[in-house]
């Protein structure tokens, strides 16, 4: 599985429309299953961004497809971060010898 920290800040549409956000995270979190992605956990913050999410996807082309499917909506402008775990960012490490 690769993971995901993901970004998220409300549009003008997605902010008028605030009172929805968690019926609108449960319908998100269903379209990413079938799309190959587990949002994991979902957040929403204060700051620069409106929500802050955990992913897991089945490969990179699944979390593509996932994103270009939030973006249609536009309810939210976001920012996926390729997350390394430990064991993952050893092996990056060892390539540089």
């Amino acid at each position: 599985m690769v993971t995901y920290i993901v970004l998220a800040t409300f549009t003008d549409q997605g902010a008028k429309t605030i009172r929805e956000t968690t019926k609108r995270a449960d319908a998100v979190k269903e379209m990413g299953k079938q799309l190959g992605v587990n949002m994991k956990s979902i957040h929403w913050t204060q700051g620069a961004f409106d929500l802050v999410t955990y992913c897991e996807s089945e490969d990179d082309a699944s979390m593509a497809a996932f994103g270009v499917a939030i973006k249609a909506s536009g309810n939210v402008t976001f920012q996926a971060l390729r997350a390394f775990n430990k064991e993952e960012m050893n092996g990056i490490l060892a390539k540089l010898g």
